[in-house]
């Protein structure tokens, strides 16, 4: 089975900032803006890109970095389900939610009994 392309996220969904670093790398590394911080606004994840002297690879490090971040994981696990089913989580928790799907299970004498409707 192919890959599809669902969505893309450009530069416009993120706030990207740039600032000083400290450490090895001298006088370049410490007066330069050359390390990167990446906010993606949606999951609200944060990711920072400073081992190099740099920027560019700071930014390719921090946009890998990004993408490790447990925030950022499951806004994409959200956003990916959301597109594939065509509804998003709070249609499905409401659809789910609706009297004839639900169904009550009673323990009567150390048994479950189950196919009692709910009376709502």
């Amino acid at each position: 089975m192919g890959r599809e392309l669902l969505f893309s996220i450009t530069k416009k969904n993120f706030k990207i900032d740039y600032f000083s670093g400290t450490g090895k790398g001298g006088q370049h590394r410490n007066k330069n803006q050359n390390c990167v911080r990446i906010h993606h606004i949606d999951s609200g994840a944060i990711a920072t890109g400073q081992s190099s002297k740099e920027r560019q690879s700071n930014l390719k490090e921090a946009l890998i970095n990004l993408s490790k971040t447990p925030k950022f994981k499951v806004w994409h696990t959200i956003k990916a389900a959301e597109l594939l089913s065509g509804k998003t989580i709070e249609q499905e928790v409401e659809e789910a939610m609706k009297p004839e799907n639900l169904k009550i299970e009673i323990k009567e004498n150390g048994v479950w009994v189950e196919d009692k409707k709910a009376n709502l």
